[in-house]
């Protein structure tokens, strides 16, 4: 139930951006069942705006959503041993939060039964919750005035979302860089500034948790 205090309002925000950026509301509403992604539903829709190529807007949303292949591949030590159409259902289901409540449930009880229908009754009232409130944010933000620049929602959840991961220096590094690189790669063509921003960003992060585990070692 926490959890849906969280997902609510960040469905909203993501489906009002969607319908900013000029998305019928049918088509955002199909990318939100299928992409189940909050982040890279906000960045497209930041590039749909800007009239990014889609070539850009799919490899953005890829380098965005790499995290769950991590994820997956953690889930995978348990639920390789079920049938396929389970463990599609488990991949179209993951999510950040339900990632975590269900990674940590299964360390502490790495024997315990009944681990999908754990995984099940914490992915789904959260998956359900965000189809909800994207499909109000998208029909709401369709009907509200284009003088209101609601485009400018996509940034300010990132803003929202990133600034509570800034305690570590990593993260720090990452977000130091790529908003640096954001503003000096803002005149690229294509609308190349975000990608490389990005890129520039989790090379800086991985660099510095780098030299971190060398001067603890």
């Amino acid at each position: 139930m926490p959890l849906l205090l969280g997902v609510a309002p960040f469905g909203l925000v993501t489906g009002v951006a969607m319908a900013a950026a000029g998305i019928p509301a049918l088509a955002a509403i199909a990318m939100s069942v299928l992409v189940f992604a909050g982040a890279s539903m906000l960045a497209a829709a930041q590039l749909l705006a800007a009239h990014a190529p889609v070539a850009v807007i799919v490899a953005t949303a890829f380098v965005v959503n790499l995290r769950f292949a991590m994820y997956s591949a953690s889930m995978r030590a348990h639920f390789a041993h079920l049938p396929l159409a389970q463990r599609a259902l488990v991949a179209l289901l993951l999510a950040d939060n339900p990632y975590a409540l269900s990674a940590s449930r299964f360390a502490r009880h790495p024997d315990r039964p009944g681990k999908l229908a754990y995984y099940l009754g914490v992915s789904l009232p959260v998956w359900l919750v965000w189809q909800a409130t994207v499909a109000v944010g998208v029909l709401a933000g369709a009907r509200l005035p284009a003088a209101w620049k609601l485009e400018f929602a996509a940034p300010l959840a990132f803003i929202a979302i990133s600034v509570p991961l800034l305690s570590a220096s990593p993260m720090l590094a990452a977000a130091l860089v790529a908003g640096a690189v954001a503003v000096l790669a803002h005149g690229l063509p294509l609308r190349l500034g975000l990608l490389t921003a990005a890129a520039a960003g989790i090379g800086a992060g991985l660099l510095v948790e780098s030299l971190g585990a060398r001067r603890r070692a």
